[in-house]
């Protein structure tokens, strides 16, 4: 597809503006929520142009519902269009997922059975989307907490089909093959090597919270040791993805969310140079 490798990013989020915009900060990129921005003006708009004059960014959607029964939203792309115009980001990313139906945006990312008619329905989406935004986008695995009995494969199978049907490439998110594994009970390791690694462009790595008896993708604690023991094996198997981490709630200081930034980068950049 010809997407760069860009280095290590790091979420843009509110809490953290002043930390970035008022020192040198030591990140190659940062990504931003696609829909806290699509807005006619204000202080959010003008926040994230001052972090574009510094720094590359990319833009990250939770509202594209691809795997909806509903028709694209088109007054959604055309926003989604207007703010990629506007900032020129590295690429625009969604999750595989459906938000909503008949126009109803529940604000969940929701599961899908993985068949031949959900991926021909999707891959269409797909082509849709890419065509009005000119430009291809990035699919992320969901983080999922059921799974239905009418699937006819896999979710790493799935992907690789709707990469290639579409030429569309993957954001693979490395705690939600972690989080989907635990709470399914399959080896996320298979999971990965079964991806192919000319798919995948970025990766995200997060905390999450464990029940038990199942976990939850919260993005709101640490990164886990074993969260950071797959994302050392992706980094070998997928050498040119750019990683980067997120945090969505109790923020710490953001020397704290450097430090883990800092990790990252390292267990990234040492697998890689062992590939």
């Amino acid at each position: 597809m010809g997407f760069p490798y860009i280095g290590c990013g790091l979420g843009l989020r509110p809490t953290y503006y002043s930390d970035i915009l008022n020192n040198s900060v030591d990140v190659d990129w940062f990504e931003i929520i696609s829909e806290n921005y699509m807005v006619p003006g204000g202080n959010p708009l003008a926040m994230l142009e001052r972090v574009r004059e510094k720094y590359p960014l990319v833009m990250h959607g939770v509202s594209l519902s691809i795997a909806s029964t509903d028709p694209v939203n088109l007054d959604y792309l055309e926003e989604l269009k207007s703010l990629a115009n506007r900032i020129e980001p590295m690429w625009i990313s969604d999750h595989l997922a459906w938000t909503g139906i008949e126009g109803v945006n529940l604000h969940d990312l929701l599961p899908i059975p993985y068949t031949q008619e959900a991926l021909h329905h999707i891959a269409e989406k797909i082509r849709i989307v890419q065509d009005y935004l000119e430009r291809p986008i990035l699919i992320e695995n969901p983080s999922t907490y059921i799974s239905f009995k009418e699937s006819e494969m896999d979710e790493a199978d799935f992907l690789n089909e709707i990469c290639e049907q579409e030429n569309c490439s993957l954001l693979l998110d490395i705690n939600n093959i972690y989080v989907s594994a635990f709470n399914h009970n399959f080896d996320a390791v298979t999971y990965l090597n079964k991806i192919q690694p000319a798919n995948v462009v970025q990766m995200h790595i997060a905390g999450h919270t464990n029940y038990g008896t199942h976990i939850i993708d919260t993005h709101d604690q640490s990164v886990c040791d074993d969260v950071w023991a797959l994302m050392e094996i992706a980094s070998k198997r997928f050498p040119n993805a750019s990683p980067m981490l997120e945090r969505d709630d109790n923020f710490p200081p953001f020397i704290e969310i450097k430090s883990e930034f800092d990790k990252m980068r390292k267990t990234h950049l040492s697998a890689r140079d062992r590939k």
